[in-house]
């Protein structure tokens, strides 16, 4: 199958050569020569522009976006009306929201192209491990691209399923990200309190490392916390700056609009949150309100 890939990032580089691996032919095209130069070092067919990249697939074209989520999305669209085709399928790989892909495949059908949405999870891992992927779309249109999903998932009948109407990959993504934000709290929070007992002098990747096994609270993640205890036991050197890229926003909205309560994830976003505060309004205006019906004393700055 030969598939032009939009955007090659770490995580579509990656993708990329997966799928070079498997058979499959990929015409690779990013903003920056450079990338695109690196990606034809892996064996992939370079393309130097959008119109490039469409020019040297056969139609009915397969286009996989791996590019961030929001307006970048709409502008490639964009870009591609003029260049595609009745027939065309674009899959977009990205974290995208659900509602901006639900708006976005009714967009496109209106041009005669098919439209599929692919939420994508196992980041620089993938290369190696293979992606778990979450599907929206048609049946047809799924079934058209089988074979690239099957051989950038773990294994062909593992890591990777049909979640339902276009749409629902992002959703079911979405959810997946939201769920993350909650267990990556967990286990932050836990070795903290760890780290605080100074009396047992705790060795915290030990900890990690016995927890690997056996645990019910053995995971992935815990793995990757081991890996970087090993590293830097004491993460020097860290700054307490934790960023979202969205899904987590969207997922705590969503469980709002359905009435569903969310609290782990929901307090997991605001520790995000209150982790880039460099000059914290809520606890100062605390300390001095303790001081105005209490007369506590308040803390100056030095």
């Amino acid at each position: 199958m030969k598939l032009g890939m939009v955007g090659l990032g770490k995580m579509g580089a990656n993708m990329t050569v997966r799928l070079i691996h498997g058979g499959h032919q990929v015409v690779g095209f990013a903003r920056t020569k450079a990338v695109v130069d690196a990606a034809v070092a892996q064996g992939a067919v370079g393309a130097y522009s959008l119109a490039d990249l469409v020019r040297q697939l056969e139609p009915p074209r397969v286009i996989w976006l791996m590019i961030p989520a929001g307006a970048p999305v709409d502008q490639t669209l964009d870009q591609l009306h003029s260049l595609l085709a009745p027939g065309d399928l674009v899959v977009d790989g990205g974290n995208s929201y659900y509602r901006d892909t639900l708006r976005r495949a009714a967009l496109v059908t209106g041009w005669g192209v098919h439209y599929v949405d692919v939420g994508t999870s196992g980041g620089i891992w993938g290369l190696t491990e293979g992606y778990s992927m979450m599907v929206g779309g048609e049946d047809a249109d799924v079934e058209r691209i089988r074979p690239v999903l099957e051989i950038l998932a773990p294994a062909p009948d593992k890591g990777w399923g049909h979640m339902g109407a276009v749409g629902s990959g992002h959703f079911v993504k979405m959810v997946h990200n939201g769920i993350e934000y909650g267990l990556m709290q967990a286990y932050a929070e836990g070795f903290a309190v760890l780290q605080a007992k100074s009396t047992f002098a705790l060795d915290l990747h030990q900890v990690a490392e016995v927890w690997r096994y056996g645990s019910v609270i053995r995971s992935w993640l815990l793995e990757l916390t081991e890996s970087a205890l090993q590293e830097n036991p004491t993460l020097a050197g860290i700054e307490p700056w934790v960023a979202d890229s969205g899904e987590g926003r969207w997922t705590v909205t969503e469980a709002l609009d359905l009435n569903i309560p969310a609290p782990v994830i929901t307090l997991a976003l605001e520790q995000r949150l209150r982790s880039r505060e460099a000059d914290p309004f809520t606890e100062k205006l605390l300390a001095m309100m303790r001081n105005k019906f209490g007369g506590h004393d308040v803390k100056r700055e030095t």
